[in-house]
């Protein structure tokens, strides 16, 4: 819908709307990575992807403190924005993308080691390059699964009278 005149268009989301929102992958190209880099790089990334959960659910904790200023469920709303956010990346950003990139990186070296006569080396560039094709794949499924756990378990205890942040959908 386009903004009434005299009203400015709504500011975009850093976290949502920019490049910054590529950080909360940063783990799942670590994980892509694992075969061929320390593994303190690949706890590296996740130190860049829980970085950027903890700053977006912040940003959302500060939006609602802005938005509710004057209401008496200021705190309730603030605490429901920040911990609604954390949650749902934590899970959609972090926990369950680098896990599944993690299996899929070890199904694919692990197969490729009994099924192909390749050199190690060339093994494990094809399984960076399988879990970074993997990324966009799984993205979407993962994003939804984790907006019906939410909606199925932790939403159900926020006040039904309330609307529940937007939280989804975001990486």
């Amino acid at each position: 819908m386009a903004p009434q005149h005299g009203t400015a268009p709504p500011q975009p989301d850093l976290y949502r709307d920019t490049w910054v929102r590529y950080l909360g992958y940063a783990n799942e190209v670590g994980e892509s990575f694992r075969a061929l880099v320390p593994k303190s790089l690949v706890w590296a990334t996740y130190g860049v992807a829980t970085a950027y959960v903890t700053a977006d659910a912040a940003d959302k904790g500060k939006k609602a403190a802005e938005l509710n200023k004057d209401s008496p469920g200021k705190t309730k709303d603030v605490t429901v924005a920040v911990i609604d956010t954390f949650v749902w990346q934590a899970f959609a950003s972090v926990a369950i993308p680098g896990f599944t990139i993690n299996r899929i990186c070890a199904a694919s070296l692990y197969i490729m080691g009994r099924v192909t006569r390749w050199p190690l080396p060339a093994r494990k560039w094809a399984t960076t390059a399988i879990g970074l094709s993997a990324i966009p794949v799984i993205i979407t499924p993962i994003d939804r699964s984790v907006d019906f756990l939410l909606d199925s378990s932790i939403r159900k205890l926020y006040d039904n009278n309330s609307d529940k942040p937007d939280a989804s959908r975001t990486t």
